[in-house]
């Protein structure tokens, strides 16, 4: 007689199923516009090796997209987003580099330079809505584009967040990905775009001149009950990204990548 195979693991919070979680951060992408409408997911056995779960969870995922209209229902092949609320990207869309990437059929890649456990200063206290001296993980990270080098992150976790994306390796691309198979979401930011001049780590790690402007998006995310999980600053090569602002009733705000 065959063993039975070993269980799943489950995410460090048991109180969201996998397929729900899976399900909630494709939701969100759709949402946010990073599939539009007529764009095709990907394929099943892709999902699956990106949320580290199996083909049958992704589809109890694609199900559950299924029932609220977002997806088609055809089975064998990639499921094509059939509308997403709004019409197109909003402020939203800023929040996964990676799924921006693979929407414009670029390869993204991430590469961590350093974690450095600290504590909160006051400016990252208010942000992340803790105490200052609070235990935090500093996180210094290039970014690229099918290989080139496009972006610096430096992001600030909190507490539980940052030990989960400390324990994780120097290459994986998308930190949100992972997060969420530990029940961690990030489901709104607010964001603040201006220049900035680069640093010693900017100029190392995209090799650019120390003290060229760069552009930089500063954002603060927010877990499902508007918890903040991440304070971080992203600074990107001149000539390489555009930000566009689409000016309607409840506004919009995309990324795109320069001519």
């Amino acid at each position: 007689m065959n063993p039975a195979p070993a269980p799943e693991p489950e995410p460090a919070s048991r109180r969201t199923p996998l397929h729900r979680t899976v399900a909630a951060d494709l939701r969100t992408a759709i949402t946010a516009g990073e599939y539009g409408s007529g764009a095709r997911l990907p394929a099943e056995d892709e999902l699956a090796r990106r949320y580290g779960v199996s083909r049958g969870t992704v589809r109890q995922a694609l199900a559950a997209l299924r029932s609220d209209g977002l997806i088609t229902s055809r089975r064998g092949t990639r499921r094509v987003v059939l509308a997403g609320p709004g019409g197109g990207s909003g402020t939203t869309e800023l929040r996964s580099f990676t799924r921006w990437a693979r929407s414009l059929g670029e390869q993204p890649g991430g590469r961590t330079d350093s974690v450095v456990r600290g504590r909160a200063d006051a400016e990252e206290a208010e942000q992340l809505r803790i105490e200052p001296g609070a235990t935090v993980h500093h996180v210094l990270r290039l970014r690229t584009l099918s290989g080139a080098p496009v972006m610096v992150e430096r992001t600030t976790y909190p507490g539980a967040v940052g030990e989960l994306v400390a324990a994780m390796p120097a290459d994986t691309v998308s930190y949100s990905e992972q997060l969420a198979l530990h029940g961690v979401l990030f489901t709104d930011a607010h964001h603040t775009i201006d220049l900035v001049p680069a640093d010693a780590d900017d100029a190392r790690l995209l090799g650019c001149r120390a003290g060229e402007s760069l552009l930089r998006e500063r954002r603060r995310s927010t877990d499902p009950a508007g918890v903040p999980v991440e304070w971080s600053q992203d600074r990107y090569l001149p000539g390489t990204v555009a930000f566009t602002a689409h000016s309607t009733a409840a506004g919009a705000l995309g990324r795109r990548l320069r001519p």
